[in-house]
């Protein structure tokens, strides 16, 4: 049974559970550190108003389109790079100036230049994904050994064939990396973006039901919102970027554990 990867991160899931209700029944003090029970109370409970559904499909919506729009310009800019010595120049310096920044800190020039709303939010979001997929995806492909691409030029693939069936499977496993490490960024910068500034458009994400709920002082409410984002974030670790690695990295034999 402990062969099963997946029952045992359950059964971690259920001891770090256990630690939090003990915890917290230890502290009593539930303005501090409610138990984990009222926490999935409260969960329950905004669940049924709508109001963490709502929630949590507008952040969603919001994260989808600055990440995607992050992992199109990624890959033009890494198609510039990998053609060209400028492109790939550009690329080094662009990420040695804008990778160490952090996407919240472009959030007041993002205001001053978009004004409260989606705009602004995608644009941090952008900054977010761009530079870790972009520089991940860079890098795999100079790392493809010189043995594949011989082979593909042996071949006799045309361009777009030699990258696809050569250059991108050999690089898949740093592109995948940087596309985990671009959707960690934008999930973080997204939450403390609406912590920050709050409603946006007239609609509030989970960021602003955290903050909200911390002003009411309806603290298993925040912790529910937490707990929120920690089991998205479960989710798309484990089912989502999971399944596309069983796809295609274990598929084709580039890990084995």
């Amino acid at each position: 049974m402990f062969d099963n990867g997946a029952v045992r991160k359950l059964l971690l899931l259920a001891v770090l559970a256990a630690a939090w209700e003990g915890y917290a029944r230890w502290l009593a003090n539930p303005l501090l550190f409610p138990t984990f029970l009222d926490t999935l109370s409260a969960l329950a409970s905004s669940i049924a108003s709508g109001k963490l559904p709502r929630a949590t499909l507008f952040t969603l919506t919001l994260l989808l389109k600055g990440y995607v729009a992050g992992v199109l310009l990624a890959g033009l800019l890494t198609a510039f790079a990998s053609a060209t010595r400028i492109g790939a120049d550009l690329l080094e310096i662009l990420t040695a100036m804008f990778n160490p920044l952090p996407s919240i800190a472009l959030l007041p020039v993002a205001l001053i230049w978009f004004g409260f709303g989606d705009n602004s939010v995608i644009f941090v979001l952008i900054h977010a994904v761009l530079w870790s997929a972009a520089l991940n995806t860079y890098s795999g492909f100079r790392g493809v050994s010189s043995t594949l691409r011989m082979v593909g030029q042996n071949y006799g693939l045309s361009t777009a064939g030699y990258i696809t069936r050569i250059l991108v499977p050999a690089a898949f496993p740093s592109i995948l990396t940087g596309l985990k490490v671009g959707w960690a960024f934008a999930w973080r910068t997204l939450i403390a973006a609406e912590l920050i500034f709050g409603v946006s458009s007239g609609s509030g994400g989970l960021g602003w039901f955290i903050f909200e709920n911390k002003n009411q002082l309806l603290i298993p409410n925040v912790f529910a919102g937490l707990l929120t984002v920690i089991l998205l974030g479960l989710l798309v670790e484990n089912l989502i970027f999971k399944t596309i690695e069983n796809a295609t990295v274990r598929r084709w034999g580039m890990q084995t554990y």
